[in-house]
Formats: C-alpha cells, structure tokens, sequence
C-alpha cells in the first residue's frame, strides 16, 4: 500500500496555539511534546482499545496517558494494529498522532494506514499517510471526501476504526507511537441512520503524505 502513495502535501501547518476549525482538509503538524489544543472533541475514551501486541509496560493504555515520556511499543510481526472499537456508530474527523524519529529512531512508523467499518472483519481503507522523520502530533482527516460546505472533509461513520502501521523508518520491524487521540466533528451532528462511511469509494482520494 506504502508504493501507491501518490499526493503529497508539501508543507503542513505549524501552529503554536489552537488549530482553527475551518481547515479546509489540510494537515497540521504540532512541533511540542505536549498534545495541541484542537477544536475537535476527542471521543477516544467511549471507545475500547487494543493492539496487535505490546512489550510488558507498554501496552495500549500508554497511547491515551497524555505522557509524552511513554509510549505503545509493539511486541510482534509487522504490520501493527491500533484497534480502536465503540459501542455504537460515531462520526471520526481527525486522528491525531504523537511520533518522535528524534527519540524513537527506526522505531518510528513511517507510513500508516486507516481502516473502518462496522465490525473487525469488514473494515475498509479510508486513509494513508506517509511521514518524514516527524516529532510532534500530526492531525489529519480519516476521510478524503469534501464537505457540503466545501471548507473542509466529511467525517466517516464507523462503530470500528484501526490504525495500522505498515513500515518504519529505516526499516524497524518494531514501532513506538506516543499518543494517539480520536476526533469528533465539532458540530457533532452524526446520524446513525447514514451510510457507515463518508466517502464515496475506499479509493476516493486516500492518500496523503505528510512531510
């Protein structure tokens, strides 16, 4: 999948203080250990989280614990899952990542793909994005499809989202993410009775690379 990225954003914004809502789509990069402070809701705590694996310490829970000093450090063969399940269908915006090449090396992922659906076993890809050495978080829309309003992306409607990590940088077989934060629209009407996915093909413009 990393061979058919294709769209490159050549330069992402670098804020220091809140992003603004009206992005029209882009990337944002936040150069700081700490998480920004984003206008989207985060809904990652109504959700159950798991991992494809984790060394003992360094499990799931370190990618919610707002610690910068810890982190998800998997345990097992590529490519590595970030399982993210709720309860019942959502709207997803925005993912927002914490990845440091600075501390973590060959550790950090270089290229990640999204997933969803409505269960594990029929999740579809709605996203991929290529990273270039990056240290601090990276928000990014799950979706690629432009709004009505034409400002900004649709959300995407899943009761399953998953992260994947495809490769590393140089290499590395194992990876580390610091952070991660699932993000709600901001007006957050969401209906239950729409489609499951806010794109209209799994192939519509997924692709992006982050530099």
């Amino acid at each position: 999948m990393a061979s058919n990225i294709n769209s490159t954003i050549d330069s992402a914004l670098q804020l220091e203080g809140p992003l603004v809502p009206a992005d029209h789509g882009a990337a944002h990069v936040h150069n700081h250990r700490t998480p920004p402070l984003l206008p989207w809701p985060d809904i990652g705590h109504m959700a159950k989280w798991s991992v494809s694996s984790f060394k003992f310490g360094f499990g799931p829970e370190c990618l919610r614990d707002d610690d910068p000093d810890t982190f998800w450090h998997s345990d097992g063969p590529q490519p590595h899952f970030i399982t993210i399940e709720f309860p019942r269908k959502v709207a997803i915006q925005k993912l927002s990542v914490h990845l440091s090449f600075t501390l973590d090396d060959s550790y950090t992922p270089a290229n990640i793909a999204v997933r969803a659906g409505t269960g594990p076993m029929d999740l579809q890809d709605i996203r991929a994005v290529s990273l270039e050495k990056p240290d601090g978080w990276y928000t990014f829309d799950v979706s690629a499809e432009p709004n009505d309003e034409g400002d900004g992306l649709k959300p995407v409607h899943a009761y399953v989202l998953q992260v994947i990590i495809i490769a590393n940088h140089m290499n590395g077989k194992d990876t580390h993410v610091r952070g991660l934060k699932v993000l709600g629209p901001i007006d957050r009407e969401a209906s239950v009775d729409g489609e499951p996915f806010a794109f209209i093909s799994p192939q519509f413009k997924m692709y992006q690379c982050i530099r």
